[in-house]
């Protein structure tokens, strides 16, 4: 295709677009109907960001000053970050030293009369102890948000993990199994309260947004009118634009085999690090689905054969690898909140042991591939490298 005819072709689709939105036929509302239905929730709003979801997510949930949310100690910053924005305060908890996710006895401890939510993180495409830890939020009347970045048709027991929790947030970031341009998120529930308060916070606070998808149905002659009145809430402007929601749409129809790939990838790097006694992957109960946003081993080969990761991840980029991703920092252990003291925690080292111990060590091999077959090259030098060091 030259120049000229992509650009064509573009101008095409954009002005495509543009119509059905003025004949009312948008491409948002049918982007959160396939979902619901993928999904098999309720309802589902589609934001601009899973962290903007996020932060809709907790002010639905009615977290607000000085309140308490507990969320693990690995994870991303910004589910730190959404709970100060709310004035909330985050509450580290430590993780299982088997699954890596939060502990659910952990967060028992933690639970306070300030608490009034938990965020959880499916960390790497893992689905949490989601059993016990509704359990736990039920006891104490909390509202449980999880944050499925990484986490796309996981299930437990057959069932969607999704469905297990109070709200799920997801994220169509570029690397995330699928996407919608590079950003975008979608917030889901099966709570029509939780619906409407995502939805309006989402649409800067549009007195006419509901928990379904668009506004009441109103005559030109009211909202025409000097004296209408547009706003009842302070909310943000969240919203997806239409171009973000025809991807996002797209990829959606190809999801089931997006995921089912990383699975294969993820099967194929577990049978390269088998009996290796100094690379551990993440523990995965018989009744979970793994969906391998990426996989992740405990690395320890310095303690075994005096290798030090970088020297590792260096051997393995100059074999051909293409590299992998260290975990990120623990959250409080980040410039922008280290040393700070809130409530009863400081913000330093030693505050979850077992989550600092695996950050230092988790090596995350990308799963992305487009080929299973380019996966299996690069999963060959591994396999390699450990079989020459020693299992």
């Amino acid at each position: 295709m030259n120049f000229s005819t992509e650009s064509l072709s573009l101008r095409n689709l954009m002005q495509k677009l543009f119509d059905e939105e003025k004949e009312g036929t948008s491409w948002v509302t049918k982007f959160e109907h396939n979902f619901s239905r993928k999904f098999k929730s309720n309802y589902s709003i589609a934001v601009n960001s899973g962290t903007s979801g996020l932060h809709a997510a907790l002010l639905a949930a009615g977290v607000g000053k000085n309140d308490e949310v507990i969320q693990p100690s690995i994870t991303v910053i910004m589910d730190a970050y959404v709970t100060l924005h709310v004035g909330a305060k985050p509450v580290f908890v430590d993780v299982d030293r088997k699954t890596w996710n939060i502990d659910p006895k952990e967060i028992e401890k933690n639970i306070t009369s300030k608490t009034k939510a938990i965020i959880t993180v499916s960390l790497y495409g893992l689905p949490t102890n989601i059993t016990e830890i509704m359990k736990i939020a039920k006891k104490h009347n909390l509202t449980v948000i999880d944050d499925s970045a990484e986490t796309f048709l996981s299930s437990i027991d057959g069932e969607l993990y999704s469905n297990q929790t109070d709200i799920t947030v997801y994220s169509f970031e570029r690397s995330k199994h699928m996407t919608s341009g590079s950003e975008g998120g979608m917030v889901t529930t099966n709570n029509e309260h939780f619906a409407e308060r995502v939805r309006k916070f989402a649409g800067i606070g549009y007195r006419g947004l509901k928990a379904s998808a668009g506004r009441t149905s109103l005559s030109s002659e009211i909202y025409q009118n000097p004296d209408y009145e547009r706003f009842d809430e302070i909310g943000f402007n969240y919203r997806m634009n239409c171009i973000t929601a025809a991807m996002g749409n797209a990829q959606l129809e190809v999801l089931n085999d997006l995921v089912k790939l990383r699975q294969e990838i993820g099967k194929e790097f577990l049978n390269a690090v088998r009996n290796c006694n100094w690379m551990t992957p993440q523990f995965i109960p018989d009744n979970v689905s793994h969906t391998f946003f990426t996989f992740a081993v405990k690395y320890e080969g310095f303690s075994v054969h005096k290798l030090s990761w970088k020297e590792f991840y260096q051997e393995y980029k100059r074999r051909g690898g293409d590299g992998f991703y260290a975990c990120w920092k623990n959250p409080y252990m980040e410039p922008s909140l280290r040393k700070k003291t809130y409530g009863t925690q400081i913000w330093d080292k030693g505050l979850c042991p077992i989550a600092e111990d695996l950050q230092s060590k988790i090596m995350a091999f990308k799963t992305n591939y487009k080929q299973i077959n380019l996966a299996k090259q690069k999963i060959k030098i591994l396999s390699e490298m450990i079989d020459e060091i020693g299992r």
